[in-house]
């Protein structure tokens, strides 16, 4: 229970601070491509209406920080436990995962230093493709950046998530495996999201759904988030969330280790 925990917590961060669209009824497995009667859309006209449906150029980049609190539950395995997550343009990061019976989970990225720290490996820098896929995963602006966060972005066709259709893009960054995006063939908007993160305790391939939308600010964000598997499913909810606060930068540094403790005087 405890390696499955670790391994499903460990790709939290990504999809937490995504933008989405508006909200969807439950969606179901991705049905298998359609032909196409008429052309698809272009990439650029693809993610020009994303940007635009999610609220905006302007209003995306007005919000510098945010702060988000909420709930997390895996129902097959009986675990919850609640969720904090501090961001700052560009691209630092903090997550604090409390996990009732498990501990606490703290994972951060200063801008140079890519950390985590939880009770099954203890504190550890992350490196290689790991520390590839945090980048992108916490660049703040991240809707902005996909053409430069994954240089290779290709229309791969229609297909439906759930009850709507959407347009799924395969996106190849510079480093790690493609990655897959869904976005709504109607309103725009990324509404779902394939891709595979590494861990000391394995792979974790997660299909992640966005939903419960509303607009903070002029932008729209998620407050349900869930992310699937084969065996396990995971629900994330949001109850509050502050854009545009205060947050220093020692939040976002890895925590120094204890100093150790002094030797008894000597009698």
């Amino acid at each position: 229970m405890k390696r499955i925990l670790t391994l499903l917590l460990a790709v939290l961060v990504p999809v937490t601070l995504c933008l989405a669209q508006e909200e969807q009824k439950k969606p179901e497995a991705a049905a298998p491509a359609a032909k196409e009667s008429v052309s698809l859309p272009t990439l650029d006209q693809i993610l020009d209406k994303f940007t635009e449906s999610s609220g905006g150029k302007a209003a995306i980049e007005k919000i510098t920080s945010r702060y988000v609190k909420g709930t997390f539950e895996i129902p097959s395995m009986g675990a919850s436990g609640t969720v904090e997550i501090y961001a700052k343009a560009p691209s630092k990061s903090y997550t604090l995962i409390d996990v009732p019976g498990f501990g606490m989970i703290q994972q951060g990225y200063d801008g140079t230093v890519a950390w985590e720290d939880n009770p099954m490996t203890g504190p550890r820098d992350l490196a290689g493709s790991e520390l590839a896929a945090r980048k992108r995963d916490v660049d703040f602006y991240r809707e902005l950046h996909f053409k430069e966060l994954y240089p290779q972005m290709v229309v791969k066709g229609k297909e439906k998530v759930g009850e709507r259709e959407a347009y799924l893009v395969e996106a190849t960054p510079a480093e790690g495996k493609p990655e897959k995006m869904f976005f709504d063939a109607e309103n725009g908007l990324l509404i779902r999201f394939d891709a595979e993160r590494e861990s000391p305790q394995g792979v974790a391939l997660l299909e992640t759904y966005l939903e419960d939308y509303r607009d903070v600010d002029g932008v729209k964000t998620p407050f349900t988030i869930r992310q699937v598997n084969p065996t396990f499913s995971m629900t994330i909810k949001f109850g509050e969330l502050k854009n545009n606060i205060e947050i220093d930068d020692s939040k976002f540094a890895k925590p120094k280790p204890p100093e150790p403790a002094a030797a008894p005087k000597q009698p």
